[in-house]
């Protein structure tokens, strides 16, 4: 069976699958009506904010119950050396691990000297709920206490989009009936080398097997290096052991109330405290704000770092959390107008859609050159490492909405370049190689067959990086920094394959490599790997072709600096248009590799859903004697590089793959959805969508404890803009062939494309287009040229094509 409870092949179109008695249907917040012990850990990270740099996990602000603190920064890593049992060369050899910074969320709260743990109060009211608009997490309980008294406490979090290193946290207290001594201590705390009196072990992370989470660590991570506190601010500073980064993190408070009132303050090495004791008179509330402050470095001392900290609170003190808020308040605006995706009478699906669409911005905001990591900054999951995830399921995204984002995104790999040069050398190719996960640029993959062998990760960049020219028109981007990372992977494809035969039977290939199912390891002529290669290729040939063009005076110090031989793009685009592709006459299909056919065929429908996923029950080299699918592979080719095939191989080679892929990966859905709706399987797009889009909601791979599957929120923006709305975008020419569900009333969605911002929408009888910014842009509609402007929107009837395949996704369009 499959996540939804499929079989696998025929995915059932999913009732809502979250309980509508706790989280109620709000299409603009994710609301929880009631707390459970039982789902700690995922609730931790539906509830998380973050903003691409700083992320806190939804732990209550009290500090308990909890299944897994946690507070990071984006690329704040600890390293170790990986222990190779049997070791060789070129192995990886430094491990990287994402760390907790000190916690700046936790308040505790006493009322009559009784501590407040949600899973012992008697609550006569809760809701807490994260509000897509504003960016803010709320909490309201009424609370009877022991003493028999009722108090009520509003809580709110936010983690800014406008300065990325500030959170802001507000507490009030407001006693109902009775008057009681009431203390808040507020902490700074860390907690990735020791915990709180209240920590559970059997509720850990790291608890049980399963390589998807992260490992822990046997030495001190963070050493302190300051704590110092006064009346108003707290400070630590730690550094970590051994890749020696360095964090400061700094507290201010603010109380204002009509009781009477007195505090205390005191710091220690892993430990700062602010305590509030109140003599709360009933009706009178009790408001504290309280602004945190994150500062990181790869070595820059932590007093530096501390003052950076004080000015950024300084800015708080002037400006007030008021002024952030509605920056935060702005920004979103901005965010909303550029990305909603808004499915009209559907508003359970709404609001997963939305709130998938909040996590990307909670990922990628202010990551600002840092990568975007596999679970953002809501879990430590994957060891925060960077994977190809984010060039082939999050950037597409940020090109059409947030291009700078994009741009942000693209320059973390540009930074990386000279240790993917650095890796090539070592694995004897010419050019670069980028790792395969990764946090500081070096390989972090133990197991190379199912990591560094995967050489698409190139490809996958070289894609990426296109898209972003293509659809955004950023030719300076690509002089300065692109074409450098175009001309290294060609340079790798080109010297990894070799010439096999002769005359007409000549073909270009490359061998021994994994491609994205890692269900199937080093093997010839990965169909993924080299239709993606040969992209690659023609990509980077066109760019040094074109240098002059957008170059100008600079091409010839590109050339210099690349030392670009005359012949080399002739030798890419000879490379390119011989590279073998894999193709069966007798099943008509495209094998995934040259010896995939010959395998014997997984019973998938014979194995107990308590062996999925069958990376969890079954040593590796049982399942790569198989014909079985962690996740699409050639279905994904179709996507990528859709224009390489027809209508017809698109509908046979999903045919095939879809009843042998598992959907062990959160990456597979979203592609089997969007190439189902192109090949005319409206029933099987809507109900992959719908698996995708609950992944992290309904904890569909029982690891979202782990953090949010980041790429798949990215996916969840495909499948709607490119599956439902049939939008594509090759070589940054828009065509459409929309294909809205027959349940579905109309759908509509902005894009972006070289500045300029339309919206579409779509029913099933017409698709509109309106121009909401910008110059006119020029488009197709199942073959026939459109161009929409300011005073002249598109308006198109549609015959209904959704069990039909998509046309005319080949053909040209332009922005003008």
């Amino acid at each position: 069976m499959s996540p939804n409870g499929a079989t696998p092949g025929h995915p059932a179109e999913l009732a809502d699958p979250i309980d509508r008695t706790r989280f109620p249907v709000d299409e603009w917040r994710l609301v929880e009506s009631s707390p459970s012990t039982k789902t700690l850990g995922r609730d931790e990270t539906l509830f998380a904010v973050g903003n691409g740099y700083l992320g806190m996990r939804g732990n209550p602000t009290e500090g308990r119950d909890a299944h897994t603190h946690g507070t990071f920064v984006n690329g704040f890593h600890e390293t170790w050396e990986i222990q190779h049992p049997e070791a060789a060369y070129g192995f990886a050899k430094t491990g990287q691990t994402i760390v907790s910074v000190p916690d700046g969320k936790l308040m505790k709260i006493y009322v009559d000297d009784e501590p407040l743990l949600l899973s012992l109060a008697d609550l006569e009211h809760y809701e807490r709920a994260l509000n897509f608009r504003d960016g803010v997490l709320r909490r309201e309980i009424i609370w009877n206490t022991p003493s028999r008294k009722k108090v009520r406490i509003r809580t709110s979090r936010m983690v800014s989009f406008t300065e990325r290193h500030l959170a802001l946290l507000t507490m009030e207290i407001e006693m109902l009936s009775g008057d009681a001594p009431v203390v808040v201590s507020s902490q700074l705390l860390n907690r990735q080398d020791g915990s709180d009196e209240y920590y559970a072990k059997e509720a850990a992370m790291g608890e049980g097997f399963d390589p998807r989470k992260t490992a822990t660590f046997a030495h001190r991570v963070l050493e302190p290096q300051l704590d110092w506190c006064n009346e108003r601010r707290m400070l630590l500073g730690h550094r970590v052991a051994t890749s020696g980064m360095t964090i400061a993190v700094g507290a201010e408070h603010a109380i204002v109330t009509d009781n009477d009132w007195s505090e205390i303050e005191a710091s220690e090495p892993d430990l700062a405290k602010k305590v509030y004791q109140v003599d709360a008179r009933e009706g009178q509330p009790i408001t504290i704000t309280k602004a945190v402050t994150y500062h990181t470095s790869r070595g820059v001392p932590v007093r530096e770092l501390a003052d950076r900290c004080r000015r950024t609170l300084d800015r708080v003190r002037r400006r007030g959390i008021e002024h952030f808020q509605q920056e935060q308040r702005r920004w979103l605006d901005e965010y909303w107008a550029g990305c909603d995706v808004v499915v009209e009478g559907q508003p359970a699906l709404q609001q997963a859609i939305r709130w998938n669409l909040f996590q990307l911005a909670q990922a990628t905001a202010r990551s600002d050159q840092l990568g975007v990591s596999a679970k953002g900054v809501t879990g430590s999951g994957y060891e925060g490492h960077y994977f190809w995830d984010t060039e082939v399921y999050v950037v597409p995204f940020l090109v059409h909405t947030m291009p700078a984002a994009a741009r942000s995104a693209l320059r973390a790999r540009v930074a990386m370049l000279p240790r993917a040069r650095d890796r090539a050398e070592e694995l004897d190719v010419d050019g670069a190689l980028f790792p395969w996960r990764t946090i500081n640029g070096e390989e972090a993959s133990a197991y190379y067959a199912a990591g560094t062998a995967q050489y698409h990760i190139n490809a996958d960049i070289a894609y990426a990086l296109t898209k972003y020219v293509d659809v955004t028109g950023d030719t300076d981007f690509l002089a300065r920094d692109g074409i450098d990372v175009l001309v290294e992977t060609a340079r790798m494809w080109a010297d990894l394959g070799f010439w096999r035969g002769t005359g007409e039977e000549r073909s270009f290939e490359i061998h021994g490599v994994t491609g994205p199912d890692e269900y199937t390891t080093v093997v010839n002529n990965n169909l993924f790997t080299n239709v993606m290669a040969r992209g690659n290729l023609l990509c980077a040939a066109d760019a040094v072709e074109r240098l002059d063009e957008y170059a100008g005076d600079r091409a010839d110090l590109v050339r210099s600096r690349l030392g670009l031989a005359e012949d080399e793009a002739a030798t890419w685009r000879e490379c390119a248009e011989g590279m073998c592709i894999p193709y069966d006459e007798e099943l008509g299909v495209h094998p995934q590799d040259d010896q995939f056919l010959d395998k014997e065929l997984w019973d998938l429908e014979g194995t107990s859903p308590e062996k999925r996923p069958l990376l969890l029950h079954f040593h590796p080299l049982v399942i790569y004697r198989f014909q079985v699918l962690k996740q699409a592979d050639v279905v994904l080719a179709l996507y990528l590089q859709g224009d390489m095939f027809t209508a017809e191989e698109k509908r046979r080679d999903f045919d095939y793959y879809d009843p042998i892929t598992t959907g062990d990966s959160s990456l597979s859905a979203v592609v089997q959805s969007i190439i189902a709706a192109e090949v005319g399987l409206p029933d099987e797009a809507l109900a992959y969508f719908q698996s995708a889009l609950f992944t992290d909601l309904a904890d569909l791979h029982r690891n979202t404890s782990d953090g949010v599957h980041v790429a798949s929120t990215g996916g969840v923006w495909a499948c709607l803009v490119s599956g439902f709305g049939g939008m594509r975008d090759g070589g940054g020419e828009l065509t459409f062939d929309p294909r809205l569900p027959r349940a579905w009333e109309a759908m509509s969605f902005p894009l972006t494309i070289r500045g300029s911002r339309l919206r579409a929408r779509v029913t099933g009888e017409r698709f509109t287009v309106t121009l909401e910014d910008g110059d006119p842009v020029a488009f197709r509609v199942r073959g026939k040229e459109h161009r929409v402007s300011a005073d002249a929107p598109v308006d198109i009837a549609l015959a209904d094509r959704s069990d039909r395949p998509m046309i005319g996704l080949d053909t040209m369009a332009t922005a003008g």
